[in-house]
């Protein structure tokens, strides 16, 4: 399978190439790094991608591991893999949907993409690559037939207002925009709608544990709810 999309990105007015493409072996080194970058201490390292899980993805599930370089430099990454998914199926964690980030969890008929990762280079983030990286996967879900991608996004602004709201009213003040959170209303801005809140999602004390399952439906295939 090969995938490789060439544009260009802006630094302030300043256009520079950017490719997004499959990441392979000689990119996990920088792939950890982007990690490293992203998730700063006291974050614990043993959270941080393995060598073991990054062979892992491009072993599993190669086209759903996608990684963006601007001027010939790593800026960010974002892995996924398929899954069988109804709107009334039960809740998940993100441990079990993603064999602890293994993803030996792929169903390669799967109806739905799901998003294990996304990771951008500080230094990048004003560029829009993560925007170009979901936008990479959007185009994954209609090539082959797709009805939906999928994942869960951390509340991260939740934690520090919990005493004020419950979680659904948290993302109803998000939708309403009397509130803002760094990673809710980036998906937002991607094109990804909430389907619901999920309690005890991903061990993560700025959300409370708290996520939201967030999709962007195949245009293609589905038309209804």
């Amino acid at each position: 399978m090969v995938y490789r999309k060439d544009q260009f990105v802006f630094s302030g007015h300043r256009p520079l190439p950017a490719v997004i493409r499959l990441y392979k072996e000689e990119d996990f080194d920088g792939l950890i790094d982007i990690q490293r970058e992203c998730f700063p201490p006291p974050f614990p390292e043993e959270l941080l991608w393995s060598m073991e899980q990054l062979e892992s993805h491009i072993r599993h599930y190669p086209e759903g591991a996608l990684c963006a370089e601007v001027d010939g430099e790593l800026a960010g990454s974002v892995t996924s893999l398929r899954i069988h998914f109804q709107e009334d199926d039960p809740d998940h964690c993100w441990e079990d949907v993603t064999g602890g980030g293994f993803i030996h969890t792929h169903v390669p008929d799967g109806n739905t993409l799901y998003v294990v990762d996304i990771s951008v280079r500080p230094a990048f983030r004003r560029m829009q690559i993560g925007r170009l990286l979901l936008h990479s996967l959007y185009e994954r879900v209609v090539a082959d037939g797709m009805d939906r991608l999928l994942g869960g996004g951390r509340m991260s602004g939740y934690a520090a207002c919990a005493h004020e709201a419950a979680p659904d009213e948290y993302i109803r003040q998000v939708l309403a925009g009397t509130r803002q959170d760094p990673v809710i209303t980036f998906m937002l801005k991607s094109g990804r709608t909430p389907l619901r809140v999920v309690a005890d999602y991903l061990e993560d004390e700025e959300s409370a544990d708290h996520a939201v399952l967030m999709e962007w439906r195949n245009p293609f295939r589905l038309t209804g709810g």
